[in-house]
């Protein structure tokens, strides 16, 4: 007799498949933009974090109007992929090389295998790759799919040929159901975003009716992030599990020291005595109970030092005042990149800037600008704890009344961004964070204050010349007749007067007042 009951184990792919919403493709307009998204991001690592200024040429193409298909075809200058590496990149899930303790925009590379597995589900096309190294002198093509049962690439099509050239980078076309009127604003403001964080990026976007073409406009690049260890805090019993069975038979102090960051001899020893363990004990000896205790007391140990952020890749207060300056039309900003803290033994940096005036428009609450490890949040805008922490902001305090132009730029960077939902579209309420966004926005809220009430003080100025200056060609020509004097003279000596009485000349006081830039002396003293 059969059992009532059938069960059967799902592949990974194929789970990503069916619920491909997870990865924000929604529906056809949402996934035209996540398409884009993922293929600029990759883009983006592929370059700037190897040195590389970034050069990202984007197509969009309405393939079959009545089907509502289009195509996306994003090229960069990056360092390429191997040959023998192209078919996993593109037709394994969870096949990635961000598997590292250290910033990515991406963190499983997921969002690149879901892009193949929705256009693949909706249009039934291979995905054309072509790549080439830096070094390499062979240019590699593919049109690949993937097998979502097996987890493994289909690969259609292979080319090699010489890259006569030198050309290195990677180049992706896929077909896919995408709704190009739906989708574009968000995908302007998604590019256009992309440049504010990534002014040293070249950004060229093709569609059927909007070109853009987005300047760099700096060669400067942020410091890479490099690759580092995890720290005792951060871990959970099954990642110390994996590592216990790598450990090589070792010690648990030699563990301590060889696995973790910032933890050197004595740090363990001490952490070893302070939670009962003998720190000559071998990994291989450890019981599950054992090591459920030891990853419990690992996270309760007060001992260990900060986690190092040399693993995080902040943009700098200069870039960001560069990118929002370009992109924004702002009149003036002040940024400011506060020092690593952590939570729960990740490190993260929080950057804040805020754009005033020029193009931006009078809005009644602050335009906010979210970024996480340097991708824009266009989504879930009310669920981020940024958006929390400026509307609670007591701007008044600063001379701002609203309406009034002004944008935040919010940037974190971290290990691993506390993200508020599966969607990584918002930031979730961490005390550590929402701590340090608070007293970045107090900081660059200062230096604001201050360009304000500079520019109040050389408007006054400026009103009072003006006020006094209609005067000058009535008394002018009474002392011309009294004194009987060229009356040119008597109006270049009454302007004199008027400027020593201000303290400027007319041509230093319109040029103050139309370009107010604070000094590094008065920036210092807003800082603080």
């Amino acid at each position: 007799m059969s059992s009532i009951y059938s069960y059967e184990a799902l592949p990974v792919a194929e789970w990503f498949r069916r619920n491909r919403e997870l990865a924000g493709f929604h529906n056809p307009a949402r996934a035209l933009y996540q398409t884009i998204r993922e293929l600029v991001e990759n883009s983006l690592d592929a370059t700037e974090t190897y040195g590389i200024l970034p050069n990202i040429y984007i197509r969009v193409s309405i393939e079959d109007e009545q089907k509502g298909w289009a195509s996306v075809y994003v090229e960069d200058n990056g360092i390429g992929i191997p040959g023998n590496e192209i078919p996993n990149v593109f037709g394994r899930v969870f096949y990635s090389s961000k598997y590292k303790i250290k910033q990515h925009r991406g963190v499983f590379g997921l969002g690149l295998k879901m892009v193949v597995l929705y256009s693949q589900s909706t249009t039934n096309k291979p995905v054309y790759v072509r790549s080439s190294t830096i070094k390499s002198d062979k240019i590699y093509e593919y049109q690949i799919m993937i097998d979502t049962n097996n987890n493994s690439p289909i690969i259609l099509d292979r080319r090699e040929y010489p890259n006569k050239y030198k050309w290195h980078g990677t180049a992706v076309k896929v077909y896919l159901e995408g709704n190009w009127p739906a989708a574009k604003k968000r995908i302007e403001d998604y590019l256009k975003r992309t440049a504010i964080i990534a002014p040293y990026a070249e950004i060229i976007l093709k569609s059927p009716d909007l070109e853009l073409w987005l300047k760099r406009r700096t060669t400067k690049l942020p410091p890479p992030p490099k690759e580092g260890l995890p720290h005792p805090k951060s871990v959970d019993v099954d990642t110390v599990k994996q590592m216990l069975l790598e450990s090589r038979n070792m010690s648990l102090l030699e563990f301590l020291t060889e696995n973790f960051d910032a933890v050197g001899e004595g740090t363990a020893k001490a952490f070893l005595e302070w939670a009962g363990f003998n720190p000559n004990t071998k990994t291989t000896a450890l019981t599950p109970e054992e090591i459920v205790r030891l990853v419990e007391k690992m996270k309760q140990y007060e001992g260990w030092r900060r986690p190092r952020a040399d693993w995080l890749s902040p943009v700098g207060s200069e870039l960001l005042e560069i990118g929002a300056k370009a992109i924004l039309g702002a009149e003036a900003v002040f940024a400011v990149t506060r020092k690593p803290e952590s939570y729960s033994g990740h490190p993260f940096i929080v950057e804040v800037a805020v754009a005033w005036g020029g193009q931006i428009p009078p809005v009644d609450k602050p335009l906010l600008l979210r970024y996480a490890n340097k991708i824009p949040l266009l989504y879930d805008e009310g669920a981020d704890v940024a958006r929390k922490i400026v509307d609670e902001f007591n701007w008044q305090n600063y001379k701002i009344k609203f309406p009034a132009p002004l944008a935040v730029i919010t940037h974190i960077c971290s290990t691993k961004i506390p993200y508020a939902s599966a969607g990584k579209e918002a930031i979730a309420e961490v005390p550590e964070i929402e701590k340090e966004i608070r007293l970045a926005l107090r900081d660059v809220a200062k230096k604001l204050r201050l360009y304000l009430s500079r520019k109040e003080k050389e408007m006054e100025l400026l009103n009072k010349y003006i006020s006094l200056a209609k005067y000058v060609d009535e008394i002018a020509h009474n002392l011309s007749i009294i004194t009987r004097l060229d009356r040119e003279p008597l109006e270049k000596n009454l302007y004199k007067l008027i400027e020593k009485k201000i303290g400027l000349t007319i041509d230093e006081l319109i040029k103050h007042t139309l370009s107010t830039q604070l000094t590094q002396q008065e920036e210092t003293i807003a800082a603080a």
